[in-house]
This record gives C-alpha cells, sequence and structure tokens, in this order.
C-alpha cells in the first residue's frame, strides 16, 4: 500500500511548526516516567520473599523481593536499616512498606522500603529454624564446647535491664544464698539496637577488672518478637566465643531462645540462674562441717588401730635382758683376747724388721748417696752453663723493656721505645728512636759477624 508523502520515512526528521507530539529526550522521558510512578505508588505494601541480600559498606541495604512469578529490586537507605527490629537474610518473608521510584540510570523501577518487618509468627518461626540450623553446622552449639560452671564464683556479671524486675530477684537470690560481688552491664533487652548492645556486654565483660568467674545473661518473659534479641546471629555468637561460662535466662520456662543453645548452661527463669550459680552458703558450712567432722573420725579410728598394732607387736618381743645378754658376752670375750692379739702381732712385726734390717749394708747406701751426688753435680754445671746472666760477664749486654721482659729483635726495642740494658756490673736505661737503622754495609758486617761459642764444657771465670 503506498504511504502519503508526509507519512513515509525520510532521511531527515520532519519538524512541522505547532507540532503537538515534539520528541522527548530520553532524561525528559525518564523524568516523566520517575514521576508517574512515584506520583502512582507513593505508599505501597508489598509481601514477599528475600533473596540477594547484601549490606553495602556505605550502610544501605540492596536485595530483591519475589514471589512464585515476579520479583522486584528493593533498596533500604542507612538511616531506615539502622532502626531495623530484626537482621534481614535471604529466605525470609516479609512485608515491605514504601513508595516506588525509578532509577534513570538503569531503566529500572525499585521500592525504597522505609519499614520491613516479617509476614506473621510463622515467617518469624521459619526464620528462627533456618537461622537455628545454620549455627548449628557451625557446631556453636555442640555439647562438647560447653564448660563447667565454677563452684563458687568469687564475681558475678549480669547482663539485663538496670530497671526491671530481674536484676532484682537475681540479686535477692543471691543474697539469701550465698552474697556474692555482682557486676551489672545495663542494656536494652527489647527493641532498636538491642542485640548490639547484649552482644557489646557480653564480649567486653572479660576486659573488666575484677573479671567476673561467671556471666548470667537474663531478661523476662514476653512475645516471640520481645526476645527476638536474643536470637540475633551477633548474640548467639558472642556468647559461644565467650571465654567466661554463661548462664542463659531468658524468658520463662518455656519460652526458647537461640542464645539458650550457646550457653553453657540454660536456666529456666531468671531467679533460677541465680540458684545455679551459687550454693546455698548454709549447706555448704553444714557439708563443711560434716567433712570436718568426718574427718575427725576418721583419724581417731586410724590412730587407734594404730595403737592396738603397737601393743600387740610390743607383746611379742622379747625383753631387753634376753636380747643384749649374747651381745655382752660376746664382747667380754673380745675384750679378753685383744691384748694377746696385739702381743703376737708386735713379735711378728719385730721379727720382720730384724730381718730386713740384717739385709741392708752400709757399702750400699753408701754407694747410692755417691751415685746421685755425682748426678746432681752435673746438673747444677748444666744450669750454670745456660744462666742468661753469665754472659754479661764477656761483655755481652741483656735488653728488656720497661717490665722486664727480655727483648730479642730490633723492631721490639724500635716500637718499645724505652729499654733497659743488663750488664755485668749493672744496667743503663735507654730511649730507641724509630729510625734508628744501621747503614746497609755496618748491617752486613754484622750479619756477617759470629761471636765465639762457648763449649759445652767451658766453665768460663770462677
Amino acid at each position: 500500500m503506498d504511504l502519503p508523502d508526509d507519512s513515509r520515512p525520510g532521511l531527515l526528521a520532519n519538524v512541522a511548526s505547532g507540532d503537538n507530539s515534539p520528541a522527548l529526550s530520553v532524561s525528559e522521558l525518564s523524568g516523566a516516567l520517575k514521576r508517574t510512578i512515584e506520583t502512582a505508588f507513593g505508599q505501597v505494601r508489598v509481601r514477599g520473599e528475600i533473596s540477594g541480600f547484601k549490606r553495602h559498606g556505605s550502610g544501605h541495604c540492596y536485595f530483591t523481593l519475589k514471589d512464585e512469578s515476579a520479583c522486584i529490586d528493593a533498596v533500604i537507605w542507612r538511616s531506615s536499616a539502622a532502626v531495623l527490629a530484626f537482621k534481614p537474610e535471604d529466605g525470609a518473608e516479609v512485608i515491605a512498606t514504601g513508595k516506588l521510584t525509578t532509577f534513570p540510570g538503569r531503566s529500572k523501577y525499585q521500592i525504597v522500603i522505609e519499614r520491613l518487618e516479617l509476614a506473621g509468627e510463622g515467617a518469624l518461626l521459619a526464620l528462627l529454624e533456618r537461622r537455628r540450623k545454620a549455627l548449628a553446622a557451625e557446631g556453636l552449639f555442640d555439647p562438647a564446647r560447653k564448660r563447667r560452671l565454677p563452684y563458687l564464683p568469687r564475681v558475678i556479671g549480669v547482663v539485663t535491664s538496670p530497671t526491671g524486675a530481674v536484676i532484682r530477684d537475681i540479686l535477692h537470690r543471691l543474697e539469701d544464698r550465698f552474697p556474692t560481688h555482682v557486676i551489672l552491664w545495663p542494656v536494652a533487652v527489647q527493641g532498636d539496637g538491642a542485640a548490639a548492645r547484649i552482644a557489646n556486654a557480653i564480649r567486653r565483660f572479660p576486659a573488666i577488672a575484677p573479671r567476673p568467674d561467671l556471666l548470667i545473661v537474663a531478661r523476662g518473659g514476653g512475645s516471640i518478637e520481645d526476645l527476638w534479641p536474643f536470637n540475633e546471629e551477633e548474640v548467639v555468637r558472642a556468647a559461644a566465643e565467650s571465654p567466661i561460662p554463661i548462664i542463659s535466662a531468658v524468658g520463662h520456662e518455656t519460652d526458647t531462645t537461640l542464645i539458650d543453645h550457646a550457653a553453657d548452661l540454660r536456666a529456666p527463669t531468671p531467679t533460677a540462674a541465680a540458684e545455679l550459680a551459687v550454693p546455698v552458703r548454709a549447706e555448704l558450712a553444714a557439708h563443711l562441717s560434716e567433712l570436718g567432722r568426718r574427718g575427725h573420725n576418721c583419724l581417731s579410728r586410724q590412730a587407734e588401730r594404730a595403737r592396738e598394732r603397737l601393743q600387740l607387736t610390743a607383746c611379742r618381743w622379747p625383753e631387753a635382758p634376753t636380747l643384749f645378754t649374747p651381745v655382752a658376752q660376746r664382747l667380754d670375750e673380745l675384750g679378753e683376747r685383744l691384748p694377746r692379739a696385739l702381743s703376737a702381732r708386735a713379735g711378728h712385726a719385730r721379727g720382720d724388721l730384724n730381718l730386713v734390717a740384717g739385709r741392708l749394708r752400709g757399702d750400699l747406701v753408701e754407694q747410692r748417696v755417691a751415685r746421685l751426688s755425682e748426678r746432681l753435680a752435673a746438673l747444677w754445671q748444666m744450669a750454670e752453663l745456660v744462666h742468661p746472666e753469665r754472659p754479661l760477664s764477656r761483655g755481652f749486654a741483656r735488653v728488656t723493656d720497661t717490665a722486664g721482659v727480655t727483648m730479642t729483635s730490633a723492631d721490639a726495642a724500635r716500637s718499645a721505645g724505652s729499654v733497659t740494658m743488663h750488664f755485668a756490673d749493672g744496667r743503663v736505661d735507654a730511649s730507641v728512636g724509630p729510625g734508628g737503622r744501621p747503614p746497609p754495609v755496618e748491617r752486613k758486617r754484622r750479619a756477617n759477624y759470629m761471636p765465639p761459642q762457648p763449649g759445652l764444657f767451658d766453665h768460663g771465670e770462677e
């Protein structure tokens, strides 16, 4: 079919004057869409399941709300995320309240959430069960991690509200049973930010002085929403990582929170936590008294039995005269035999001495003494020959340093600077300069010179 000339596409856009449908820019169209959507959907409530939850470093939260057949992007700005009553996570079914808007940069629409709530108690319980399974899979609820409580803690730390009946019940029961030093860390136990404050108190208690031996984390009863801070992951992890044993006493006996699984012991009520923390002082005193009485009786019985055994043994011992008479008789016999034995021994020794004395002749002794005298004279003559002072009488001199150490080289004398020359009739102190070397000819003459050597048996002058 042929198109009219004015409706056929051309190379250039046909802009007629007075046209009531001018071309819009992309920004103009995006702005118009944004205004239309925000005007038509200024306040909406959407029910869906959280998927792909991510908290940005800026504090903003981004995720997707979905159901069986559709999805919509969602964002929670930092100011709104800070007051959420629970921590969003994937799989939680929620009802989001906010407004629709567009994101022109990507031609997408999204919901800006101002309020986020779980979609009924069933959704809350489903979220709680998923969180319990995830933390249990990490081993945080393993019974092997739980520690025994101290029998008699000196200091007890309590994490609870400072104005509720819980702290009064705990203090009253501790006073009745066994007065103990108590340190209270006041926190809000429900509402916005309660979970962060409870976790912070548990983590900071080990650093204070005096350090508690036991912690009690407690609050009174309430609905599942009221107890929800004790189901938050940061509180559960703080309890599991605490170096101090923890008693969890949250709610009434039928209430169960995730901190109960991570604590070392769960108490059905705060009052019961105080009862589990310390023994009864009167019962402890009675028990100690009973132990003392039993110990005294035991020692008395042992002493009586020992006395009976001693008496029975003493009756069987022989009398003292019977024991010592043979020994005394033996001693008398030895006393009589000792003088005779000594006389006989002396006679034998005298005979042996006379026998040896007869063999020692005077001439043998004189020959031995003569030989030793000759050897001594030879050794003395040799010592005189090698004496260092003997050559001094023939014109030689011995050079020493100021400490008396003999110097054997010219370099040593030059290094010393001051020397002492020893002659036969005395000594002379001298100074040696660093350049005092003899001329080459003189050194050669002295090198070829060799003084006459005395003979080995030359006694020299007497």
